[in-house]
């Protein structure tokens, strides 16, 4: 279904966006109890229930009782019943309570609506306030694997978001074509001028329908931190590159092996979790290192920078 944005009850509403107001201002209890008053009106108002299980999440992690645990994942397994296209991220929750598998990826329909809100203060925010340095950290990367007189006549840039990774590839490529779910951020990408071609839809299935070996390089500046297992975009990045074609990108990281869904709503991947996966799909890695994309909090995220090559 599509999200409602508004119940269709006035009264639900002003109970709903004062929900909103008190969770901003860390009165999680107060947050809960207006939910649950607009959510008397309008039962099913998928918004609410799910700002019912963030107020009761916040609620336990401050006070621990095992009921604001129990109260959070059946508030969240509501609104991911009444939105199945999961558009409100439900389904991140309930794996990070431990409820189901850890999810391949983040559903496009959460990820599409993150970004078209987000498109119009994208790169203000992303680069003044969180110090995004992911283009410039991937092309110092390529530089030093394939020289920094190298060109790449076909690139694919997956999640080109406003362009940023289109702007630092100037002059390096004949044919740049970006992807990315968010329609408004395409928007954006294309008064860049960055870009030959301009593509809506998901990463891997874009990748499945392009020739095989036509890509000379292909990049994913902060992207795979919206994919778990990234094996299957693996598989079809080496599909799409030509022999001795180049892969590189950033991604978030954390100090055990395998991957993790953070409190920030963004997986890490372990190293030996990426190592394994290039692997299996024949990609040899060329450049692996330590990489703060960008800062939250006032602190660097860590993260990693990797070149891969099919062999």
């Amino acid at each position: 279904m599509a999200l409602q944005q508004s119940s269709g009850d006035i009264l639900a509403d002003r109970r709903y966006e004062y929900a909103q107001s008190c969770l901003a201002e860390g009165n999680a209890l107060a947050a809960a109890e207006m939910a649950e008053q607009a959510l008397d009106l309008a039962p099913r108002y998928a918004p609410a229930w799910f700002l019912l299980g963030r107020a009761r999440e916040a609620r336990h992690r401050k006070g621990g009782l095992p009921a604001d645990h129990d109260a959070a994942i059946r508030a969240y397994a509501t609104a991911l019943e009444l939105d199945p296209e999961d558009g409100l991220g439900a389904r991140l929750h309930l794996t990070r309570l431990g409820e189901g598998v850890m999810l391949e990826a983040m559903s496009p329909a959460y990820v599409r609506a993150l970004f078209d809100g987000y498109a119009p203060r994208f790169e203000r925010h992303l680069v003044g306030d969180l110090a995004y340095r992911g283009p410039a950290i991937v092309i110092d990367a390529l530089d030093r694997v394939a020289g920094a007189a190298a060109r790449f006549a076909t690139v694919f840039d997956l999640g080109c978001g406003t362009g940023l990774m289109g702007e630092a590839l100037t002059g390096r490529s004949q044919n740049l074509v970006g992807v990315d779910l968010s329609p408004a951020m395409l928007v954006r990408a294309e008064k860049s001028g960055h870009y030959r071609r301009l593509v809506a839809g998901d990463l891997r299935t874009f990748l499945i329908a392009e020739p095989e070996g036509i890509a000379d390089l292909v990049v994913a500046a902060d992207v795979f931190i919206y994919l778990g297992d990234l094996v299957p975009i693996f598989a079809a990045i080496a599909t799409t590159l030509k022999p001795e074609g180049f892969c590189a990108f950033t991604v978030q990281s954390h100090e055990g092996d395998d991957v993790v869904l953070g409190e920030d709503g963004r997986y890490a991947h372990g190293d030996a979790f990426l190592r394994q996966a290039a692997t299996a799909c024949g990609l040899a890695v060329r450049l692996f290192e330590e990489a703060a994309v960008r800062r939250e909090r006032g602190a660097a995220v860590p993260g990693r920078v990797v070149v891969l090559e099919r062999s």
